[in-house]
C-alpha cells in the first residue's frame, strides 16, 4: 500500500495547485469574497452524511479495515449541521427565498455538486474493505487541501470582527484531520500487503476520486466569480447613472 499511498500524496499535491485554492489563497481578494462559493456546496455537503452512514459503512463486521472505515464514517456522518450553520452566520439565507434556494441547486451549472455524492457512491458500491479506505483517505485529501485554506480565512474574518465560522474554520479543520485516517492509521494503511492487480485496482479508484473533485472545484469557482460579478455589476451600473 505504501506505493498507494504515495500516489495520493503527489494527487494532493497537483490538486492543492488548482484555480479554486489560488483563489482563495488570492490576497487580491476581500476574505469573505474568497467564500462566494459556499452556497454552491450544499448539494454535496448535505448528502456526504448519506455515503457515509450507507455505502462506507458496514456493521456490524470482524474486518479491521472494514472496522477503519465504519470508525472515519461515524466521524464524518455529522459535520453536516456545522454547514447550515456558517450558511446562516454568512447571510447566505438572507439572499434568497425558500423556492429559489431549492431550485438553484437544479440548474445545470450546479451539476456538479449534484452529482459528486452519487459517483462516489458508484465508485464505493461492491469495493473492499481496503478499497473503501483508499476512497476514504482519497477524499480525505481533498478536503485536507479545503478546509486548510477556509480555516485561515475564516480566522480572518473572526480577527476583524466576523462571526465564528465552526464548518469552514479551525474547529471543522481540527477533526477531519484528527480522526482515524491520520496519524497511527496511516501506518496502518501503509503496512497493508497489496498484490500488483490489488494495487492498480486502488491505484484507478484513487485517481477517480481526484477527478471527481477536480471538476467539483471548477464549479465551486465558476460559481464564486459569477457571484461576485453580478454583485460588482450594479454597482457599476449605478456608478455610470450617478
Amino acid at each position: 500500500m505504501k506505493a498507494v499511498m504515495r500516489e495520493i500524496a503527489q494527487a494532493k499535491t497537483h490538486y492543492a495547485r488548482l484555480p479554486l485554492f489560488e483563489f482563495l489563497r488570492s490576497e487580491a481578494i476581500a476574505p469573505r469574497d474568497r467564500l462566494a462559493f459556499f452556497p454552491c456546496m450544499a448539494p454535496f455537503i448535505l448528502a456526504f452524511s448519506d455515503l457515509n452512514r450507507y455505502v462506507l459503512r458496514e456493521e456490524p463486521t470482524e474486518d479491521p479495515h472494514q472496522k477503519l472505515v465504519n470508525t472515519h464514517s461515524h466521524e464524518d456522518d455529522h459535520h453536516w449541521p456545522w454547514y447550515l450553520e456558517d450558511f446562516a452566520k454568512l447571510g447566505c439565507d438572507r439572499t434568497m427565498s425558500l423556492a429559489h434556494a431549492l431550485r438553484t441547486p437544479m440548474k445545470d451549472e450546479m451539476r456538479q455538486n449534484r452529482m459528486l455524492m452519487p459517483r462516489l457512491a458508484q465508485l464505493a458500491v461492491n469495493t473492499t474493505p481496503v478499497e473503501k479506505l483508499v476512497i476514504v483517505e482519497s477524499i480525505e485529501e481533498t478536503g485536507n487541501v479545503l478546509f486548510g485554506l477556509t480555516m485561515k480565512i475564516a480566522r480572518r474574518i473572526q480577527a476583524e470582527g466576523g462571526p465564528e465560522l465552526r464548518y469552514l474554520g479551525q474547529f471543522h479543520f481540527a477533526r477531519e484531520t484528527g480522526h482515524a485516517m491520520h496519524g497511527l492509521d496511516h501506518r496502518v494503511l501503509e503496512a497493508i500487503e497489496l498484490t500488483p492487480t490489488e494495487r492498480m485496482r486502488c491505484l484507478d479508484l484513487s485517481f477517480q476520486v481526484f477527478d471527481l473533485f477536480v471538476d467539483w472545484t471548477a464549479e465551486l469557482l465558476a460559481f464564486a466569480t459569477d457571484a461576485l460579478a453580478q454583485r460588482t455589476m450594479p454597482q457599476l451600473m449605478h456608478g455610470r447613472t450617478a
